[in-house]
């Protein structure tokens, strides 16, 4: 069991592979599903991200709004995104605050 489970998430304000910057309180009573990984374009974080765009029609026909994070840079994202086809958002984290926050 998780240290951080049934406790309240942490808030984040961070900048997406899009070009808008994503806050917590922007998806308030929406279900999100926060996956962090270590760096973009490495096979095991690759396998990763490529294994949630797999499922992301079924996801997001629950309402689930997924956001990949990662230290990686915006160009960094951009480029993984597009090399493996992710229709979901990218964070950027660059000092690793909000993995720090989610022990990730």
């Amino acid at each position: 069991m998780s240290p951080l489970e049934g406790k309240k998430a942490f808030a984040f304000s961070l900048e997406g592979n899009d070009g808008n910057t994503h806050s917590l309180e922007d998806y308030k009573g929406k279900a999100i599903l926060l996956f962090f990984y270590p760096k973009d374009n490495t096979p095991g974080c690759t396998k990763e991200a490529c294994g949630f765009r797999d499922v992301y029609e079924d996801l997001k026909r629950f309402g689930i709004i997924i956001f990949g994070v990662s230290k990686d840079s915006i160009p960094s994202h951009k480029k993984f995104s597009s090399d493996h086809n992710l229709p979901f958002i990218l964070l950027s984290d660059p000092d690793k605050a909000m993995m720090k926050n989610y022990e990730a």
